[in-house]
């Protein structure tokens, strides 16, 4: 048995999640020498990646290309609504993230914002986060109570712990 068979299922897509927006970052720092790729193009080839070194299933990567899509489109939709730094929208003290994981998340979110503008309404579709998910750093927020939950760095989505609904949308303030 692989030593990735052992992991807990969850933290196995979890790491999933942050090895997958390592290799967008990573690609996307080595194409922007010649012409940045597409978002798109990028995560197709992550996910390829992915699932080529056996990290993940074709649905699982599949699914964690999905999560990572949306995170970056909505961090695209809330750059384009408030111009504001690309720091307030992990809506809490930037110290604690794990500085890698900011440095990606951020490499990419600035080198793809012209794409992501063209997701932006996507984003506002598609904004919802559901229980059982992986979702990048920052807050949710449950849509029926109120209640916040906070990421540090990418982990599951649970069911709300006060009510127990199971759809989010990220906090953008």
């Amino acid at each position: 048995m692989a030593p990735e068979d052992k992991k807990d299922p969850v933290e196995r897509l979890v790491d999933a999640y942050e090895n997958m927006l390592e290799r967008v970052d990573e690609m996307l720092d080595k194409a922007e020498k010649t012409a940045l790729p597409t978002l798109k193009k990028s995560l197709e080839k992550a996910r390829e990646r992915a699932v080529e070194l056996n990290e993940l299933t074709r649905e699982e990567a599949e699914k964690i290309s999905a999560y990572v899509e949306r995170d970056m489109h909505d961090a695209a939709d809330y750059l384009n609504k408030t111009g504001e730094e690309f720091r307030n929208w992990f809506s809490f003290d930037m110290k604690l993230i794990e500085s890698h994981m900011i440095e990606m998340f951020a490499n990419v979110a600035d080198r793809t914002r012209l794409e992501l503008e063209r997701f932006a309404e996507q984003a506002r579709e598609s904004s919802l986060y559901h229980t059982g998910e992986i979702t990048g750093p920052g807050t949710l927020v449950c849509v029926e109570c109120g209640k916040e939950l906070h990421y540090h760095k990418a982990g599951h989505i649970p069911p709300c712990p006060q009510c127990h609904t199971t759809k989010f949308r990220r906090k953008n303030d």
